[in-house]
Order: C-alpha cells, then sequence, then structure tokens
C-alpha cells in the first residue's frame, strides 16, 4: 500500500480537530466546564486521549477555539442564509441577533466562554477566532465602516458587552432590550435581521428595561 498523500493527511487532521471541537461544544453545552474531562472530549469525537494534546494545549484552550467554531459557523450561516443579501445593514442587524441568539439559546456554553476570556490568556489566537474576527470585519466594511481597524473591535466589544449582560448569573438583562439598544445604536429597522418569534417592538423593550430597574432597586422583602 502506498503512502497517503501530504494533502490526504492534512485532511484527516482537520477532521480529526473538527470532531473534538464538535464534541466539547456538545458536552461543555450538556454538563459544564468543570465537569467536562478532556477524556471525555476525546471519548465523544472517538479520537485518542492524545490527540486532544496533540492539537490543543489544553482543555481552556480546546473549548475556547470550539466556541469561536461555534460563533463562526453560526454567523456564516446567518449572513449567507436565503434571500441572500449584500445590503450591509441587513447583513450587521444578522450579525447581531445569531450572537445574541447565542447567548439565549446556549446560555452554559457562552458563560464559559465568557469567564475564559476574562483568564490571562484572553483570547485564543486560533483558526475559528481569526475567521470570527474575519467575518465580523467584512460585516462592519459593507455596513459602510470608514475606518474597519476601529469600528470592528467596537462592534465586537459591544457584542461581548451584550452577551455577558444576558448571562450575568440572578440579574440576566433580556435579550430584546440589547437588541433594541444595538440596533439604535447602528442605526437598524427592528424587522432586520432574525428576530425571535414573539419578539417584542421597541416600544416593550423600554417597558421590558423599566421593568428590570425596578426589579433591580426593589428593597430586599427578608
Amino acid at each position: 500500500m502506498s503512502p497517503r498523500s501530504a494533502s490526504v493527511n492534512e485532511e484527516l487532521r482537520r477532521r480529526s480537530r473538527e470532531r473534538l471541537l464538535q464534541a466539547a461544544v456538545e458536552l461543555v453545552g450538556e454538563r459544564g466546564f468543570e465537569a467536562t474531562t478532556l477524556s471525555d472530549i476525546a471519548d465523544r469525537a472517538g479520537s485518542a486521549r492524545g490527540l486532544v494534546s496533540y492539537y490543543f494545549p489544553g482543555k481552556r484552550q480546546l473549548v475556547q477555539s470550539a466556541v469561536h467554531r461555534l460563533m463562526h459557523r453560526t454567523l456564516e450561516e446567518a449572513l449567507e442564509r436565503e434571500p441572500r443579501t449584500d445590503d450591509g445593514r441587513e447583513r450587521l442587524a444578522r450579525a447581531v441577533d445569531a450572537i445574541l441568539g447565542l447567548a439565549r439559546d446556549r446560555p452554559v456554553l457562552m458563560r464559559q466562554h465568557m469567564a475564559g476570556l476574562l483568564q490571562a490568556e484572553g483570547f485564543v489566537q486560533c483558526p475559528e477566532q481569526r475567521r470570527l474576527a474575519e467575518l465580523l470585519s467584512d460585516t462592519v466594511a459593507r455596513y459602510g465602516a470608514q475606518n474597519v481597524s476601529a469600528d470592528y473591535p467596537m462592534l465586537r466589544a459591544l457584542l461581548m458587552g451584550a452577551v455577558y449582560a444576558a448571562l450575568v448569573p440572578g440579574v440576566p438583562m433580556p435579550v430584546p432590550v440589547l437588541r433594541a439598544e444595538l440596533f439604535q445604536r447602528y442605526g437598524l429597522d427592528p424587522e432586520m435581521g432574525a428576530p425571535p418569534r414573539g419578539e417584542p417592538d421597541a416600544g416593550a423593550a423600554d417597558e421590558d428595561l423599566s421593568r428590570f430597574f425596578a426589579t433591580e432597586e426593589r428593597p430586599n422583602d427578608s
């Protein structure tokens, strides 16, 4: 049997890494970060335990790469879904809804991701993070930003802040409120993007925000 070509080996390595990333997303979403071991991830992926260490220096780096993969795949799907559009405002609306949707639909996973970013190593520079950055930068450029190198980090910071606010244990802000604030900031129409079914309009979002702060200011009855 002739040896495999370099391209075949590269494709096998890519698939093996993808399986580990997918397994990490599934298990951390189901069990949480602390209850998920690298051996669990390797077993779910059908890979040898040693392969995890070959591709990733540790569990935190693996999980962060896995979440960045989930984010860029979710974002790419939202940007390219039918009807496809080159309208920059619509694409930005889709991007906001895609990221906020992950905070709403995958809270355990996204909460762990935010916690991981606050660790000393911060962002893990990996292909998944770079792909996410490319998609967001392109979105900002199509929106019409004059200085993408400055406006992309601002969008990233605003999205991270909104995700964090939606996931704070005990005092989460409603996703519709966060969405309305971001849409207002960027001059996006509420019907743009892909709001969840039953999404309140801007007036309802204002009422939601008022109730949120009223709850926060209410004295403790105990």
